[in-house]
């Protein structure tokens, strides 16, 4: 298992991981299995989405904000309730294809790596399936 150390920089960001999820696929010899990629957090998930136009991001925080508000009904005693909502419903890991040694994804997917109680230090572990 490799792990990759990502600094979140704002309360609630999405950062585009592909490429150095991509750059540990290629490093490997684990051609024609699949890549699991795992976030090891409860206030931040993954999800696979379009990277190309970066309104596609804008729009998925706009949703899920509108789903899950800020606001003091919440019971969770650390003030991160939402935080911990929107994580569960992105989920906490993707499986990747490995396809001629690169990830399979179609021509406008990337990982996103979302954090929704930044900025902090988050790890994202990746390993490989046969």
């Amino acid at each position: 298992m490799k792990k990759l150390a990502i600094a979140t920089p704002e309360r609630e960001v999405f950062i585009d991981i592909t490429e150095q999820v991509n750059a540990i696929v290629r490093t490997s010899l684990f051609e024609g299995s699949a890549c699991h990629v795992f976030c090891p957090h409860t206030t931040a998930g993954l999800t696979i989405n379009e990277c190309a136009d970066p309104d596609v991001v804008l729009d998925m925080k706009t949703a899920l904000g509108e789903m899950v508000a800020d606001d003091e009904r919440w019971r969770h005693l650390e003030g991160n309730s939402p935080a911990h909502v929107k994580a569960s419903l992105m989920g906490s890991s993707v499986i990747v294809p490995v396809v001629e040694g690169e990830l399979g994804l179609g021509r406008w997917q990337g990982i996103f790596l979302c954090e929704f109680d930044g900025p902090r230090a988050r790890d994202v572990w990746v390993q490989f399936l046969s």
